[in-house]
């Protein structure tokens, strides 16, 4: 691969519409990057799939994002970047970054009594990536992962303010502040829209980590590493691809980019299988 243009868009991707909360903070951090985004809302969710299938889906959409060009990717997706970042890094050219690694490394700064909670899916908690990198950093920590399977279908619904989704939380929640814990990794990209429910239900004793806001400014370190910082720019270039129900995602992404989203501005691609 020759020299890359710092003018290339970055691309990001996610197993659905939880990435965009990753899309906010680049966009509020890299104001002069154009952002290419996929989300795979026909096979979404990542966390109840297998080790091989995240990787044959990720390899897919890193592909397709090289085809436009992209001069750095960030996988928005937990499941992805636990089980599929390493693989990624083996076969995409360009520069690469997941979420988990800046999310433990902040939750691991902010925790006074080492106590850390990850809620995460399925996939992401049982690959133990956050209590490896927490451990890492700080070997004294104790982690209290849990599996949150609800939170996604909850998200993509829309139920992000429901009395249904407070009792979920509670039902997942509840035994980790038995744990005492003092830090809470919302460890999937979905997870950031429903924070203020999370916040409600932990109190205020708990600090609340949102990898989505670790990875932008982790991405923005890496392009000016490399030296692929857009210098200016407009974010009216930016594009959405999803792999099924455009009309859903749109004003989905509207409501958490506080931006419209047009009808030509999301575009549907479809992978075989």
């Amino acid at each position: 691969m020759g020299e890359t243009d710092r003018n290339s868009p970055i691309g990001v991707f996610d197993s659905g519409v939880g990435g965009l909360t990753v899309v906010k903070e680049l966009m509020e951090q890299l104001p002069n990057e154009r952002i290419i985004y996929y989300g795979d809302t026909a096979r979404v969710p990542y966390g109840n799939k297998s080790r091989e299938t995240v990787i044959r889906y990720s390899r897919e959409i890193a592909d397709f994002l090289c085809e436009q060009n992209v001069k750095a990717i960030v996988v928005a997706c937990n499941t992805a970047s636990a089980l599929a970042l390493d693989e990624l890094n083996k076969s995409v050219d360009v520069p690469i970054i997941g979420v988990v690694k800046p999310g433990a490394r902040a939750a691991a700064d902010v925790s006074r009594k080492g106590k850390i909670g990850v809620i995460a899916t399925r996939a992401t908690v049982n690959s133990g990536i956050y209590e490896a990198y927490l451990k890492g950093k700080r070997p004294e920590i104790e982690v209290f992962a849990k599996a949150c399977p609800l939170f996604v279908p909850l998200v993509e619904e829309g139920l992000t303010d429901d009395p249904i989704t407070d009792s979920i939380i509670h039902m997942y929640l509840d035994e980790l502040l038995e744990k005492g814990i003092d830090s809470l990794v919302l460890g999937c990209t979905h997870y950031p829209l429903l924070k203020d429910s999370i916040a409600r239900a932990v109190g205020k004793d708990v600090t609340l980590v949102n990898p989505a806001y670790e990875t932008a400014r982790s991405f923005k370190a890496l392009l000016e590493e490399k030296g692929l910082l857009c210098e200016s720019g407009s974010r009216s270039g930016n594009e959405f691809y999803v792999s099924d129900s455009p009309d859903q995602f749109r004003n989905f992404a509207g409501n958490v980019l506080s931006i419209s989203i047009g009808a030509e501005d999301v575009k549907v691609k479809a992978f075989a299988g």
